[in-house]
């Protein structure tokens, strides 16, 4: 949380500068931005390391988490696309557990949300909206752009309906990240103004900080609501890209 602004935790700031004389080394610097998508990264890999390599009978409370959210992201993947969608089970569950695992470290103090750079999240939308693409066209070929024509419409609509359905297959590639992106951000706004106005009332007078215990309540669950948001959002990301892999193989 930040109280000079509540944008600034938005900020991306080079924590190593990278310079060289003779070559622009600019990209190489190290800001806040990937430091916190490394540390995104090796807490998955610490989470999931440390869930499997406990041989014993009993199931260990991180063993029985990492498999509930393992069997859910499975269900949801083959109810999804059906028995084919085995095969991009690994790339939903790496999907889901990115981004829940981005979302959660946000709600942080003080700490920075990759989540809530639309950039990124556009970016990855897109990223994800091409690799689709590219999978329907090689699974189907021509065929694939039968998604653009809905069964059983009029030959008189096909026109109109290839350009509304064109557009919205489009939209996709933006839609996915930027609803993700939005929620993240909104909610990241809305507990920085409320902790920043909580600490100028609690600052002002002793009886105010007696009183402020019932806004900084108020806040404490406001981010428990968030963690659920968070939560949320990940799996309605990964809910529609399996949606999305679907149209791409099966059509409309």
């Amino acid at each position: 949380m930040y109280i000079n602004s509540p944008l600034e935790q938005f900020e991306i700031h080079n924590l190593i500068d990278i310079d060289s004389p003779l070559f622009d080394l600019s990209y190489l610097s190290i800001s806040n931005y990937v430091l916190y998508n490394a540390i995104v990264l090796l807490l998955i890999i610490i989470v999931h390391f440390y869930s499997v390599s406990n041989y014993s009978i009993i199931p260990t409370k991180w063993t029985i988490t990492i498999e509930g959210i393992y069997s859910t992201v499975s269900n949801m993947v083959i109810n999804q696309i059906g028995e084919r969608g085995q095969q991009y089970i690994p790339f939903i569950y790496s999907l889901f557990t990115f981004i829940l695992f981005t979302n959660w470290l946000g709600l942080v103090p003080y700490s920075y949300a990759s989540t809530a750079q639309l950039v990124f999240t556009i970016g990855l939308s897109f990223t994800i909206w091409l690799g689709i693409t590219i999978l329907g066209l090689i699974k189907k070929g021509w065929k694939f752009f039968d998604l653009f024509v809905p069964s059983g419409c009029g030959l008189a609509l096909v026109p109109l309906l290839v350009i509304i359905e064109t557009v919205s297959y489009i939209a996709r590639a933006i839609s996915l990240g930027l609803r993700l992106g939005a929620n993240i951000l909104s909610g990241h706004i809305l507990i920085a103004i409320l902790t920043g106005l909580t600490f100028d009332f609690i600052k002002s007078s002793v009886l105010f900080a007696i009183i402020g215990i019932i806004p900084l309540t108020i806040i404490l669950a406001i981010i428990g609501l968030e963690c659920a948001i968070s939560a949320i959002q990940a799996y309605v990301f990964s809910i529609l890209t399996c949606s999305y892999i679907k149209d791409a193989l099966y059509g409309h």
